[in-house]
């Protein structure tokens, strides 16, 4: 009866992160409720409130399910037993890439997030959850390039910060243009060439050396 429950329990909670999912693709997250979410997953109010604290703890559930796939390759290219971290790191972006115009569901989460967000006074938590996100994000990406540059991999005098910074304002531009207008490059077929553009400016850029 208990395993049957949590079953149950986790059923709801993937329906409504289903349903959260098509609102606020539809109809953006600022003129979603909470009512119509749970009218959608066919729930109460209530069930909502079981799982989620409010809806910016709603859209954070939505978009832990994209960091999964890619988490192991991530913290290989962190670990300083990792003998290749920068390959690890091209590998990761090449598949974030790829998955972003090959998987539908991974491309509505990130669409809301990018084009579909508003954060307004209501969605104060959840601008505080990007800004922890993004500084994590920074956090993880710096392991990795002072790993490659301790095998030799880049630099021994790149300017580490800024070219956190770079890379990391790179990637987010080049999802957001796309996501955009997906018909103006072929993402997919481009990723291995896009990333590689990022790499190299990490090698060769002057103004990203000490």
């Amino acid at each position: 009866m208990v395993r049957r429950t949590k079953e149950d329990a986790q059923k709801t909670r993937s329906q409504i992160l289903e349903a959260a999912e098509q609102a606020f693709h539809q109809r953006g997250m600022a003129h979603t409720t909470l009512a119509e979410i749970a009218a959608i997953a066919g729930v109460t109010r209530g069930a909502i409130y079981w799982h989620f604290s409010n809806k910016a703890d709603l859209v954070q559930a939505l978009l832990d399910t994209l960091h999964e796939p890619l988490d192991e390759l991530a913290k290989a290219s962190e670990s300083e037993d990792e003998v290749d971290p920068l390959g690890c790191l091209r590998l990761l972006l090449i598949k974030l890439f790829e998955q972003l115009a090959l998987d539908a569901k991974i491309r509505r989460i990130n669409e809301i997030l990018i084009h579909k967000c508003e954060f307004t006074d209501a969605m104060c938590d959840l601008r505080q959850q990007r800004q922890s996100a993004y500084l994590t994000c920074n956090g993880r990406i710096e392991l990795s390039l002072r790993n490659a540059v301790h095998r030799g991999q880049l630099p021994a005098n790149l300017h580490i910060p800024r070219a956190v910074i770079s890379l990391h304002g790179y990637i987010d531009g080049i999802v957001a243009q796309w996501l955009l207008v997906p018909d103006s490059f072929a993402l997919a077929e481009e990723a291995a060439a896009l990333v590689d553009a990022a790499l190299d400016m990490l090698r060769l850029s002057p103004a990203l050396q000490r």
